[in-house]
């Protein structure tokens, strides 16, 4: 399957509960007319994690997570050898008698004792089509895994010195993240076609609402989403992101609330703000004076 206009794009998001803005959709679009990989940068919690398992769903393609941390290095992302099997393979070769260590060293590093990681799985080939290939939170990582990912995403090959070098007979469909923690290096970005997801306006986290959580009566949400939107203008360490709105409301549902209040907010700012600091600032009467702010900026 494939998109044949941005409008279709935003079609097949929203029928995988995405709704996609048509920037973004447009983007998405052009990297996969293209064939370029998609560099998404933004706060936490926006929704940048969330395209490429919606697109994974919308083309049928199978979806391939590489989680960034520090000290992730190439040989972790790419393969590693089953060391336990091959030190089996060894001691039966002993056992039966086995001298020949040329032959046996051929055979201990063949693709039967092999454990692909994700980005040696993205250049198979796929059930249904080249894969989503998802490379989240590259800002954690740091210069060489990203010198390392240039040559990867450039000729969407990866070489093991053992076998050789393993090209994609059709390139994966490639979608980079970044928190924006620290600045990831010109040079790749150069090589990707770029946006920045930032958070909705109400109308559109309203929809996202939705159809996150249908079961969420109308009022309830209009107030979920206006004070979250509040929310982020205070000074806060971490302002929620789109997935925090999302599990506030299953909370508030949780627990039966028809509307929202000063106490039920005391009560569950845990599912919005993650560091006490931020609670601390919310807690109380600044809660109920957000509240009434957020009330009166309702649309009708």
């Amino acid at each position: 399957m494939t998109f044949d206009s941005i409008d279709a794009v935003q079609t097949a998001l929203a029928a995988e509960r995405y709704i996609c803005p048509r920037p973004l959709a447009t983007v998405v679009f052009l990297a996969l007319k293209l064939g370029r990989p998609l560099f998404l940068e933004g706060e936490a919690g926006t929704g940048k994690t969330e395209i490429a398992k919606a697109l994974s769903a919308a083309l049928g393609r199978r979806l391939i997570r590489l989680q960034c941390y520090e000290g992730l290095d190439a040989a972790s992302a790419v393969y590693e050898w089953n060391f336990a099997e091959q030190m089996i393979a060894i001691r039966t070769a002993e056992a039966a008698g086995g001298t020949d260590r040329t032959a046996l060293k051929a055979e201990l590093f063949t693709e039967d004792y092999l454990i692909e990681r994700p980005l040696l799985q993205a250049m198979r080939p796929q059930p249904g089509g080249a894969p989503v290939l998802l490379i989240d939170e590259l800002d954690r990582t740091d210069a060489p895994f990203e010198a390392f990912l240039l040559e990867a995403l450039s000729d969407f090959q990866v070489t093991i010195p053992e076998l050789g070098t393993i090209k994609a007979p059709t390139p994966p469909i490639v979608i980079l993240t970044s928190n924006r923690t620290r600045e990831v290096h010109d040079a790749l970005k150069r090589r990707c076609l770029y946006h920045w997801v930032d958070y909705p306006d109400f109308d559109r986290e309203l929809d996202i609402l939705h159809a996150r959580a249908p079961e969420a009566a109308e009022t309830l949400s209009r107030e979920v989403v206006a004070f979250v939107q509040r929310l982020r203008s205070e000074d806060l360490f971490k302002k929620p992101g789109v997935a925090e709105t999302i599990d506030w409301a299953k909370c508030l549902l949780a627990l039966d609330v028809i509307d929202l209040s000063p106490a039920v907010i005391a009560d569950t700012l845990g599912a919005i703000l993650k560091y006490q600091d931020d609670i601390q600032k919310i807690e109380g009467a600044k809660a109920r004076k957000i509240l009434d702010d957020a009330r009166a900026a309702i649309p009708a």
